[in-house]
């Protein structure tokens, strides 16, 4: 009996694992608490970053002014050409008569209808050459070849000189070229015209503001990686 009672009543020596398992158990969700909040702070991050991207876009400045430069094409002389335009098309920007942004086809600079060509017209309006001319001069320090590019509204157009879209794109895309050559000196040889009517919106034909948006001439710097796309590209 009083050998019983001794061992009974004998201190326990592993007591220490109950406290270091707790310890363990609440170090453990601790972590699991910090991850889960900087999961969540990241997913609020990202849908702050997309609503000011959408901001910007729809307020005509995000293509130039004062965001920060996308870095798309990897080639310094078109970011060079970018942040060229970026300071010198400001008023323009913020008037929504031109927008700038890089992409992955290149340096690609948006004429609005609004300001350069009159509804259902292909004339180029002569108050925006000087508009006209602050982006020859930034192309010109560059040697990729140029495209450009029409673009209308999906409202049909038949008028005296034009029979649809399709003309009155490519006729527009004609004019800034003639003027890019023949006003501003740019060779001849670094352009591409294409007319693409109504088949690539940039928003939504169902709205004025959206169609409004979808008429313009795209002037399209071609990346490397674009070039090797087009017709007769370098390897």
């Amino acid at each position: 009996m009083s050998q019983r009672r001794h061992k009974s009543g004998a201190p326990s020596h592993e007591r220490w694992l109950v406290s270091y398992a707790d310890f363990i158990t609440l170090l453990f969700a601790l972590f699991v608490v910090l991850f889960a909040a900087s999961n969540a702070d990241r997913a609020k991050v990202r849908r702050f970053a997309r609503a000011v991207e959408k901001a910007i876009e729809h307020s005509g400045v995000g293509s130039t002014g004062g965001e920060t430069r996308p870095q798309i094409t990897a080639e310094p002389e078109l970011d060079a050409a970018y942040d060229a335009l970026a300071r010198s098309l400001r008023p323009e920007v913020q008037d929504h008569q031109v927008r700038v942004r890089l992409d992955s086809r290149g340096l690609v600079i948006t004429l609005t209808q609004t300001a350069f060509f009159r509804s259902g017209a292909a004339d180029f309006d002569p108050s925006m050459y000087p508009t006209l001319g602050k982006i020859a001069v930034a192309i010109a320090k560059v040697d990729n070849p140029i495209r450009l590019e029409g673009h209308t509204d999906s409202i049909p157009i038949h008028n005296d000189r034009f029979q649809n879209n399709w003309e009155l794109s490519a006729a527009r895309s004609i004019a800034v070229l003639d003027l890019l050559v023949n006003r501003f000196a740019l060779p001849p040889a670094r352009m591409a015209v294409a007319g693409y009517a109504d088949t690539a919106p940039v928003s939504s034909n169902s709205t004025e503001e959206g169609r409004a948006r979808n008429r313009r001439v795209d002037v399209v710097v071609l990346s490397s990686e674009a070039i090797q796309k087009e017709p007769g590209g370098r390897p």
